[in-house]
């Protein structure tokens, strides 16, 4: 009995492992069958343990395989196919095309002529330039260079060269073969403008002052012309900003000229009048023949005295030659006294004193000695004013004469088919880019 309860013990185990393992064949089985009944008349033992094997790592897993899928059926052209590619046919085949055309079959030549050109200013140099100002020339330059850049853009020069070359008449005159590139005949002013400035290409160097101008025409003949008159109203423009320039200079020297010149006509006028009054073209020289005279009168009335002296000695009292030499003597005496009375308080030949004639004189000619003094002052700054205004001129320079072309060099065809066909391209791609996106929202 205990024998055969052992056996079922030891048998489950066995079972549950041939449970766990796979069934091996009939020889196999056979052959394990008769230890097992050796080992079930022997007493049971307890099984040893083994000793446990170093874990392995476990492996990493697989990544799963792709799936395939079934092939896709062949693409089908659909009725949206056909529209869009008939919307590159309209929006951009048909206008390059056209454009194409247009430029290789109706627009005109357009030639140019090349002109070049800066503002030049003749300027002595100070200490001050010398010792770092120079900058302000170059800053002069640059801003007439401005000026002119814009005057060559302006509605006037235009105007200037309508009215002597007939503008719209040389851009109209094709303008039944080529509408886009030509001007209308009845154009505004402001047309004409617009139009002008397309006409004439302006590069302006602002840090050099050079400025170079493409003006385009239909003929050579007309775009030089044309260059040669802008260069010569610009010559004009500059010719007046100098001269204004050169006004500004010289003002302030100008009116302080004026100034001295009719204050020497006052000072010259005043001494005219008082000579004219008094008939004394000069009172020091009038002084000096009486003066003179006073000598003469002198020098009579000792010779008188002594011959009266003498007359005395030899003849008695009552000879009339006594009463004639007392007669001259009181004469030369009263002539004297009259002559000395006119410079003292007396009176001139006009009535007026003597001292007052030459103090009026002397007063106006130190007036006048000062004004021709402050006139020689004014006359020598205003020559020194002009010279420098005349040092500082503006002038325009040509470093490029007008030109005459050979060949036409616009319309530039190559290169506006190009950008039509890439402005056209653009446009289309970006519109169908935006009418399928907005269709795959729906």
């Amino acid at each position: 009995m205990a024998d055969n309860q052992s056996n079922p013990a030891v048998a489950k185990p066995a079972s549950d492992e041939s449970a766990k393992k796979p069934q091996p064949s009939a020889a196999a089985s056979a052959a394990q069958e008769a230890p097992a009944a050796n080992a079930a008349q022997k007493p049971a033992e307890k099984p040893k343990p083994k000793p446990k094997a170093a874990a392995k790592p476990a492996p990493k897993p697989k990544p799963p395989a792709d799936p395939i899928y079934a092939p896709a059926r062949p693409a089908r052209r659909q009725r949206r196919h056909w529209l869009l590619l008939l919307s590159f046919l309209i929006c951009v085949i048909l206008p390059s095309f056209l454009t194409g055309s247009y430029l290789w079959t109706r627009a005109v030549d357009q030639f140019t002529s090349s002109v070049g050109f800066t503002v030049r200013r003749e300027d002595a140099p100070t200490a001050v330039d010398l010792l770092g100002g120079l900058g302000a020339f170059s800053g002069a330059s640059s801003s007439d260079s401005d000026i002119l850049f814009e005057f060559i853009q302006s509605q006037e020069l235009v105007e200037r060269v309508d009215r002597t070359l007939d503008l719209r008449g040389l851009y109209s005159r094709h303008r039944g073969i080529d509408p886009i590139f030509s001007l209308s005949a009845d154009s505004s002013i402001e047309d004409l403008v617009d139009y002008w400035q397309r006409m004439v290409l302006i590069s302006y160097a602002p840090g050099t002052g050079l400025i170079e101008l493409k003006v385009l025409a239909f003929t050579p003949e007309e775009a030089r012309e044309i260059a040669r008159e802008i260069f010569k109203e610009s010559s004009e423009m500059i010719n007046m900003l100098s001269a204004i320039a050169r006004e500004d200079a010289t003002r302030y020297a100008r009116e302080e000229l004026d100034v001295a010149v009719a204050q020497l006509k006052e000072a010259r006028q005043a001494l005219t009048a008082f000579r004219s009054r008094t008939q004394i073209v000069d009172p020091s020289a009038d002084i000096q023949l009486q003066m003179g005279l006073l000598t003469t009168l002198q020098q009579q009335l000792g010779t008188e005295l002594i011959d009266y002296d003498l007359l005395l000695t030899s003849v008695k009292e009552g000879d009339p030659r006594l009463q004639k030499s007392e007669q001259r003597i009181a004469a030369i005496r009263a002539r004297i006294s009259e002559e000395r009375e006119k410079f003292g308080g007396g009176e001139a030949v006009n009535g007026e004193g003597y001292a007052t004639l030459v103090a009026e004189f002397e007063r106006l000619s130190v007036d006048r000695e000062f004004t021709e003094q402050k006139y020689t002052a004014a006359l020598s700054n205003f020559d020194a004013a002009q010279a420098q205004a005349q040092r500082q001129s503006r002038y325009l320079a040509a470093y490029l004469n007008p030109t005459l072309a050979e060949s036409a060099e616009y319309p530039r065809r190559f290169l506006l088919l190009g950008l039509t066909v890439l402005f056209l391209l653009i446009g289309w791609s970006t519109s169908a880019l935006i009418y399928y996106s907005l269709r795959d929202r729906r």
